[in-house]
């Protein structure tokens, strides 16, 4: 069994804004401290839909580190590296494109959505059709246990579950593999040897799986196996075959509870976002001219908080007792709109103080996140070539 890992990436396109943080940062940031996290800047996704701009991708990326950094992400506890500075990405996607059906792909329910949605953009490259390829390359290299994603995503978490398991078919018959597994059995030594195929035949004879966890945790403990001869045996114990890829498994977050300046899901692309390192002033211009309910045409009408956007963002900033001073202020004209988005304004402003706090040490010293990305790569490059190692040999193309 492989250490338990998260990986997760996002697409550098443009500044990133306080939707990405409810909706994705947050969860990195408690998943961090709980087991082994790889963030990374996914350029070579970024490509797919801006092949022709790609200028945007470079400036964007460093950007991206900065705000995950400011944000909260520990380079101390998370890796955090950049999609194109580790190459084997790329030798992955390839090789699996090999034996991925095109069907596989042309199913997946957000290639379709984005078609529509891009119209205006040429998609009709295979860069945009594997995406979902890339993308389990992506995960499958690390050989991740876990995968944090929307609803909207659990197409794509699922294919990489079926790409995994479809490469273990083809690939996972080892030339010689019983004998191989057998040879490995006697290096655990006499008594734990008769203890895992005791434990081998309870599970495939009799379906316990309590003998098959059993077995497992001997095996993790087992210091005298080579990582190659421990995979032969956590393969024989199921079966017959060599486990290469890991299926990762789908953590479903929440999504942002934070809507856009008009109520809608906050984009840039629809002009109603708060960046996430946003100015001051800016920030308190966009709340206090943001829409309101339209019933409250003069200060003296009573409105309804629950058809005002502005009552969104006091859901997710303010406490119990000014969400009840909105409503009652609201629906009695007690409030004028300008009282009633003071309170959000200082809740975004106080979110935002540490984070531009924490990014400012980076744009001061812009080596320090060269450097933290240098490491990044790096730790994630070797396990990136253990796993290649991996998948060349059940190819039959190492040629050791």
């Amino acid at each position: 069994m492989y250490p338990d890992r998260v990986v997760s990436g996002m697409r550098p396109t443009g500044a990133m804004h306080l939707g990405h943080y409810h909706g994705a940062l947050k969860n990195w940031i408690r998943m961090q401290s709980e087991q082994h996290c790889l963030f990374f800047v996914a350029d070579w996704h970024a490509l797919t839909t801006h092949y022709d701009d790609p200028g945007i991708v470079e400036r964007s990326t460093w950007d991206m580190v900065v705000d995950w950094l400011a944000a909260g992400i520990d380079p101390s506890q998370a890796t955090i590296f950049i999609q194109s500075r580790v190459p084997e990405h790329a030798e992955l996607h390839l090789l699996l494109s090999m034996a991925t059906p095109l069907g596989w792909l042309e199913r997946v329910p957000t290639y379709r959505d984005q078609i529509e949605n891009l119209a205006t953009k040429d998609l009709a490259t295979y860069g945009f059709l594997g995406y979902p390829l890339l993308q389990a390359a992506d995960v499958l290299i690390y050989r991740a246990s876990e995968v944090p994603v929307g609803e909207d995503q659990l197409p794509h978490v699922e294919m990489m579950r079926e790409i995994a398991r479809r490469f273990n078919h083809i690939y996972g018959k080892e030339k010689g593999f019983e004998e191989k597994a057998l040879e490995a059995v006697r290096k655990l030594g006499s008594k734990r040897a008769k203890l895992y195929l005791e434990l081998r035949t309870d599970y495939q004879q009799d379906g316990k799986d309590e003998a098959l966890e059993q077995a497992r945790a001997m095996l993790e403990d087992a210091g005298s196996l080579s990582n190659i001869d421990r995979e032969r045996l956590f393969g024989y114990l199921e079966g017959s075959r060599k486990l290469i890829l890991v299926e990762p498994q789908a953590i479903l977050t929440e999504s942002s509870r934070l809507p856009g300046l008009d109520g809608r899901k906050m984009s840039k692309s629809y002009g109603n976002a708060i960046g996430l390192r946003e100015d001051r002033a800016s920030v308190v211009k966009k709340i206090r001219t943001m829409p309101t309910d339209p019933a409250r045409v003069r200060r003296t009408d009573a409105g309804d908080p629950k058809r005002c956007p502005v009552w969104q963002l006091h859901e997710v900033y303010s406490d119990q007792p000014t969400r009840d001073w909105v409503v009652k202020g609201c629906t009695s004209a007690g409030i004028g709109c300008i009282e009633c988005k003071q309170p959000v304004i200082d809740g975004v402003l106080a979110e935002q103080e540490p984070m531009q706090e924490r990014a400012q040490q980076y744009l001061d010293d812009p080596s320090l996140v060269r450097a933290i990305v240098a490491d990044g790569c790096d730790k994630a490059r070797r396990l990136a070539q253990e796993t290649m190692r991996d998948v060349r040999e059940a190819m039959g193309i190492s040629y050791t």
